[in-house]
């Protein structure tokens, strides 16, 4: 066999006709036999060219009482003016005798492909070519798609451009859409449905398929659309029928309500199934609880209405407006109303929160609802009279994850959660801990519910609504995947759609939102590294490369890891990654660049918050302060006591002579109100846009009067100016803020890597 292969390739490569098509080589054909090879050749590759000549073929179909009529029409390409020539006024108008003979050698070529066309051509295009609905299927599905590859124009009926094929669906049915007091599980006694078929738009029983196919096969319209019927695929569709379930839960038949389609498929719901879903989806005005000691804007009455009317239906709900928006007041009228309308008289509500905003809750409700008895269950002297709760328990994720037993035999009213991403990763006890709270309503608060992937998203909605969207493995093969990996934007729409009742986004650059605050500036301010920062930039890069190529997969990751970690310190200060030495903060050119914001913010009377990520670096640039420009400047981090956050925050919102705080990214990125400020400076970068965005908007929220200044400070030429040139495009998603921080870099090639930390 090898001995017969290795002859049939010296055949090949000794044949001047395949060597000269498949090597390149130039040939010379001036033997008698051969002399006609490169014209017969040229002829051929002739019809690979039609959309280039001067006189193109161009293919029209139209409907026809019998099927479908093709005609074959001539456009001029140097005249796009002149409308195509039908074939039979090239034969019989004599305007066009000149151009006659060389238009019909281009259609010619077409009669080899599509000979069918022949018929046309032969009567001078007397004659009609029609094809019933049968054979135009193979019309459409292989012979078309070759005159499209030789770029001829193809005009066909509106609607046939996108051909369906018959679906699997349902008819989703409703029972007395006027039921009283109705609610989610109830509504599981509502709704029905009954497989049906999807024909494009149009929803028909299966007796009506059947019926339909019994008739009528290849392409056929069904109320202005073009469906392919095939006999083997109508096969399949029955066997798929016959597998369909008899029942499915409530939560899958409101997300096919919701989305509108089963499986991709045209789904239809009877009249008392609309009433029923505008019933849910359409909450009636909301009285404003009577002891509210604010006046809530249009958006935050439309926010508690929605989160009253969801706990009604015994829906849970997860506000997710942006940072500043006042969603701890929304949820506080949504608490206040529950007293007011006596679901708080047995039962009282939990309220969850990182510690750094338990002073935050308690003063708000005091301020908002007064009426609303509260107790803070945190410290080391707290207390829990099970038997006489407040109206309102207020408690730290550190104290639940500590004291779940205790927590969790306490069956509240409603539970709700302020920066709900703290439960985002499913596995971790905290997460475990929070979900195992017991009550009837359930409510979420983020101003970013997904961080770094899809799955947090679903981990914040299993407490907020368990098995709505299935178990995790479900949600990533259904949700996750498809839309981050393969960025499949008609799933991101159907998600969307069957999570908008339960979830609300609104955010501060919608003008129709809010339209008294004013304007957030982000600016990237680039600084150079000084030489002795440049000098151990480069040796780092050295010596912990090595190590990173010669290791590998998890222990690869970890160098990378480190690599980074140590690069973003020296681009802040040698002694941010030495953590001995010479604090003068001028031997970082970022910190010279920071210098100059700060006097320039000072010499105009204005306010500064500077974040960083590093509690090292966070001390140098308070020392620093001091020291260069004479300015107290307090760091807010998490190793401070709650009553020294507290007074650090009224300090610098009250007092006038308080102008820069420095604060710790992971301490200080949510729940603040230090609007005080109209300046931020990111002294380094967190890689992450949502946490970039949380930090700036301690300044810019509701309340905040002035514009906002946001600095992000970059060291030019270094893996900072690289990585941010390539996170530019990274925030997809629609909303949802989904990316990966750094955690990428680790996925990249040595040669990749090296690329992007060297020194340019």
């Amino acid at each position: 066999m090898s001995q017969l292969c290795g002859h049939e390739q010296e055949d090949f490569e000794g044949d001047k006709i395949m060597s000269m098509f498949f090597h390149k080589q130039l040939h010379v054909f001036d033997s008698f036999e051969h002399k006609e090879y490169p014209d017969i050749i040229s002829l051929w590759l002739n019809k690979f060219y039609l959309a280039e000549k001067k006189y193109v073929p161009l293919i029209k179909v139209e409907d026809a009482k019998e099927g479908f009529e093709v005609q074959l029409f001539i456009e001029q390409k140097k005249s796009p003016d002149i409308p195509p020539i039908s074939l039979k006024s090239l034969f019989t108008n004599e305007a066009f005798k000149d151009i006659k003979f060389d238009a019909l050698k281009e259609i010619l070529q077409l009669v080899e492909f599509f000979p069918e066309t022949k018929k046309l051509v032969d009567s001078e295009g007397k004659d009609q070519l029609v094809f019933n609905s049968g054979d135009f299927a193979n019309v459409i599905y292989k012979t078309l798609p070759v005159m499209r590859m030789f770029g001829i124009r193809i005009l066909l009926p509106k609607g046939m451009k996108d051909m369906m094929k018959p679906k699997v669906s349902m008819k989703i049915k409703g029972e007395n859409p006027n039921v009283e007091n109705f609610s989610m599980v109830g509504m599981a006694g509502l709704l029905d449905f009954d497989w049906q078929i999807a024909l494009g738009n149009t929803v028909v029983s299966q007796d009506e398929f059947l019926s339909l196919v019994e008739s009528q096969s290849g392409i056929v319209k069904i109320n202005d659309e073009y469906i392919f019927i095939d006999d083997t695929e109508v096969e399949g569709i029955i066997k798929q029928l016959h597998k369909q379930p008899t029942e499915m839960g409530i939560e899958d038949l409101l997300q096919v309500a919701l989305a509108e389609d089963y499986d991709g498929a045209t789904i239809s719901l009877d009249e008392n199934a609309q009433e029923l879903m505008g019933k849910m989806l359409e909450g009636d005005a909301v009285e404003v609880p009577k002891g509210l000691k604010a006046t809530l804007r249009p958006y935050q009455q439309r926010g508690f209405e929605w989160m009253f009317k969801n706990t009604q239906l015994g829906f849970g709900s997860l506000i997710a407006d942006d940072m500043g928006l006042g969603k701890t007041l929304q949820v506080i009228t949504t608490l206040l109303k529950f007293k007011e309308v006596g679901m708080l008289d047995k039962e009282k509500a939990l309220v969850i929160v990182p510690t750094t905003l338990l002073t935050n809750w308690e003063k708000e409700i005091a301020k908002f609802a007064p009426s609303l008895s509260t107790n803070v269950f945190h410290g080391a002297n707290r207390a829990l009279d099970v038997d006489n709760l407040a109206d309102v328990t207020i408690t730290t994720y550190g104290v639940i994850r500590s004291k779940t037993a205790e927590m969790s035999k306490i069956h509240w009213k409603v539970v709700a959660i302020d920066e709900a991403q703290n439960i985002k990763n499913p596995n971790t006890s905290q997460t475990k801990a929070v979900k195992k709270m017991q009550s009837d309503i359930r409510i979420a608060m983020s101003g970013t519910p997904v961080e770094n992937r899809l799955s947090e998203y679903w981990s914040i909605f299993d407490f907020v609504n368990k098995g709505y969207l299935g178990t995790l493995r479900e949600f990533k093969n259904e949700y996750a995947r498809p839309i981050e990996v393969e960025r499949d934007q008609k799933c991101l729409e159907r998600f969307k759609k069957v999570t908008s009742p339960f979830i609300l986004r609104r955010v501060k650059s919608d003008k129709s939102i809010i339209k008294d605050l004013p304007e957030k500036i982000e600016m990237d301010q680039y600084a150079q590294l000084t030489e002795n920062q440049a000098a151990i930039y480069q040796s780092v890069v050295d010596s912990i490369m090595a190590e990173v190529e010669s290791a590998e997969g998890i222990q690869r990751k970890g160098q990378v890891l480190k690599l980074i970690t140590g690069l973003k310190q020296i681009c802040n200060h040698p002694v941010n990654y030495s953590k001995e030495g010479n604090q003068d903060i001028t031997l970082s050119g970022k910190g010279a660049e920071m210098l100059q914001i700060v006097s320039g913010a000072l010499v105009n009377q204005e306010k500064m918050l500077i974040f960083t990520q590093y509690k090292e670096m966070g001390n140098i640039l308070s020392a620093q302060l001091k020291e260069k420009l004479g300015v107290d400047a307090p760091f807010l981090h998490g190793g401070l006591t709650r009553n020294a956050r507290d007074k650090m925050v009224d300090d610098f919102q009250d007092n006038p002579a308080h102008k820069v705080m420095v604060l710790s990214l992971k301490a200080a990125g949510t729940g603040l109100n230090l609007t005080a400020a109209s300046n931020v400076i990111h002294y380094d970068m967190w890689w992450n846009p949502a946490v970039e965005a949380q930090a700036t908007d301690r300044a810019y929220r509701i309340g905040q009067k002035n514009n906002v200044m946001v600095h992000r400070l970059l060291t030019k030429d270094t893996f900072e100016e690289k990585i941010n040139f390539l996170l530019q495009d990274k925030k997809e998603l629609a909303n949802l803020t989904v990316s990966n921080g750094e955690q990428w870099i680790g996925d990249l090639s040595n040669n990749e890597l090296r690329e992007l930390v060297k020194l340019s």
